[in-house]
């Protein structure tokens, strides 16, 4: 794959291709393999976004080394699911890695991304579900997105959302996150235009199956407009928000 490479550089330093056949032939460039890892570094050259690390059931040498050579090749480094005991332990050989506790998300950031078209709210059902529209509102940020939070708005009390129409309608994208039955963001796709991302928690009592409930509720989501992610996935709600945001 050396040879490729150097092949692909010098056809272009000559002239014979222009930068974006280079690019395209470098699109599939290979992974780095650690043996227990195979990192993609190109993935930033095909699809727009840096490869994330996820936390949990990583080792910290595990995390640390795919860490250390995810920054070595000078991109944006993110890491989800992260304790702060290993977030302290990978520190010691990255120590401009910031860690948020809330979202258990560890970031370094680089380069600038490239900012998104518009705003990207964030909106919780109740103050249980914060820690995971932290982890999405901070994945949002962390790939050029503003974010609007909304936090505690949910059925209990529907006219704390009305207090904050004006605000929703206008967002380009709204991340809605709740747990119990799951309704905010039928609601919420009932009253504006923007498209939804539903993030059901596994916050409630025992018929919620640990986010089971929500899930289902909000995949049968009567108005349109509104896409589901996993149970407690803020991190996926965040990035797919990010696509969107970024299209036109």
């Amino acid at each position: 794959m050396i040879s490729f490479l150097k092949d692909v550089l010098l056809k272009f330093q000559q002239g014979k291709i222009d930068l974006d056949e280079a690019l395209k032939l470098l699109e599939d460039y290979p992974y780095q393999d650690l043996n227990f890892a195979k990192i993609d570094h190109h993935r930033e050259l095909r699809k727009g976004l840096p490869e994330i690390i996820f936390g949990q059931g990583k080792t910290a040498a595990q995390i640390k080394k795919i860490a250390k050579e995810i920054k070595a090749k000078k991109t944006n480094l993110l890491i989800t699911r992260l304790n702060l005991s290993t977030y302290e332990e990978i520190r010691k050989e990255i120590p401009a890695l910031q860690y948020h506790p809330v979202a258990k998300i560890a970031y370094l950031k680089i380069t600038e991304p490239v900012p998104g078209k518009g705003t990207i709210a964030v909106v919780t059902a109740g103050t249980t579900d914060i820690p995971i529209a932290e982890e999405a509102a901070l994945t949002c940020e962390f790939l050029g997105n503003q974010v609007l939070k909304i936090y505690d708005v949910g059925v209990a009390g529907l006219h704390r959302l009305l207090g904050e129409y004006s605000k929703l309608r206008s967002a380009r994208v709204v991340i809605t996150v709740a747990g119990m039955e799951g309704a905010l963001p039928s609601v919420i796709a009932g009253l504006i235009k923007a498209p939804i991302i539903a993030c059901p928690t596994s916050v409630g009592y025992g018929a919620s199956f640990k986010g089971l409930a929500a899930l289902l509720a909000m995949l049968n989501s009567c108005p349109g407009g509104v896409g589901v992610v996993n149970i407690d996935n803020g991190f996926g709600a965040g990035y797919l928000a990010s696509l969107i945001n970024h299209l036109g």
